[in-house]
């Protein structure tokens, strides 16, 4: 039987990331990337679906659904701008993954997510968790990273000085060290190819331990 992907957000730092591992592995014999603007690659087993977020429509049928849509406050532009990305978008995805028949839907969040949280960032985080597992699909897993590190195309001041102290003091952090973005794509794939049913969340130290594994 023939296995399809979908991811949305493969033109971001972890998205980029997953999509070269999901064309790579054999386990996945289609793969159709859902963005807004068309990616420079081409590849024999990659599709892409133009939509206008948080307007996705119908995806086509598909086993997995990987999400990697995310942003920051900053580059949003407001809070509503931010929780249309975050929020809207990944309900939107999940409804039609659920749809259009697909068995698992995996997505990143961030570490503390909760919707009791008081925190903005990490209470849209959880409600989107939230709603996600309650659409249905029979397969969700959601990501928890601590600050993602990698290269990424729009340089973060801040950010990188943070990433520096974080990685100085990686040992003692626990699940609070920087989680590198190789290691959210494998734990990522490594999750799909398990086909565990159910609602489950993975914390950071469990994705940099299943990337190390992967």
């Amino acid at each position: 039987m023939t296995r399809t992907a979908v991811i949305a957000g493969g033109s971001g730092l972890v998205g980029g990331h997953l999509l070269a591992l999901l064309l790579e592995d054999p386990t996945w014999d289609h793969v159709v990337s859902v963005g807004r603007r068309e990616l420079d690659l081409e590849h024999p087993k990659l599709a892409q679906l133009l939509v206008p977020f948080p307007a996705i429509g119908e995806l086509p049928h598909s086993d997995d659904v990987f999400c990697c849509l995310g942003t920051t406050l900053k580059k949003a532009g407001g809070r509503n701008a931010f929780r249309v990305i975050d929020h809207d978008s990944v309900i939107a995805l999940a409804g039609s993954a659920f749809r259009n028949g697909a068995s698992q839907f995996l997505h990143v969040t961030a570490l503390g997510a909760s919707p009791r949280s008081k925190i903005f960032y990490n209470k849209v985080k959880g409600d989107t968790e939230y709603f996600v597992e309650a659409m249905g699909i029979p397969t969700t897993v959601a990501f928890r990273p601590s600050m993602i590190d990698g290269q990424r195309a729009d340089r973060r001041t801040a950010e990188e000085l943070g990433l520096r102290a974080m990685r100085a003091l990686g040992p003692v952090l626990g699940k609070y060290r920087p989680t590198r973005v190789e290691d959210i794509a494998r734990a990522m794939v490594a999750e799909a190819k398990r086909r565990e049913p159910g609602n489950r969340v993975v914390e950071a130290d469990e994705i940099t331990r299943l990337g190390a594994e992967h």
